[in-house]
């Protein structure tokens, strides 16, 4: 995990989307270009960083964070620490969002209200499918199966 550093904002923010929030915007690559020129870092976190991945890649949005196979908890944790912004944001859709929000240090804004101060446009609810934590559910429970079927996946894979 790291931020990629090479051309950072100048903006006091540093603002990570959950994938379920990223994937509620009508123009992702528009809201991101618009959240660079007041924020110091963007980016999206997922329990799923092959589906951030997909994300990036169909919607042409740049992702400040090079995640790993962690989940939006530990990755949460690392921009954290990693970004000398002052303030950390985090845009998400789900009570659980909030809650990792709250105990990584970020503040936690609800999408909806994030792109309404923004201006950004929102698609219709429901037209995004899941909640952007991958399969298996949303929040810490999911980034604990997903950590638990890589393991299990791991080790067949020794055996075989």
């Amino acid at each position: 995990m790291g931020i990629d550093a090479t051309d950072p904002g100048d903006g006091d923010v540093t603002l990570v989307f959950s994938l379920g929030a990223a994937r509620s915007l009508t123009d992702p690559a528009a809201a991101f270009a618009d959240a660079r020129r007041w924020s110091r870092h963007v980016g999206i976190v997922a329990n799923e960083a092959d589906e951030v991945a997909a994300f990036v890649r169909d919607h042409g949005v740049e992702n400040d964070y090079a995640l790993a196979s962690w989940d939006k908890w530990g990755t949460l944790a690392d921009v954290r620490e990693e970004s000398a912004a002052p303030r950390y944001v985090f845009v998400g859709t789900t009570r659980a969002d909030e809650r990792v929000a709250t105990e990584t240090g970020y503040e936690f804004l609800p999408v909806d209200e994030a792109a309404e101060k923004a201006g950004w446009e929102r698609s219709e609810p429901g037209a995004t499918g899941t909640d952007g934590d991958g399969p298996g559910g949303s929040g810490r429970d999911a980034g604990r199966l997903a950590r638990l079927r890589r393991a299990v996946r791991d080790a067949v894979s020794r055996f075989r």
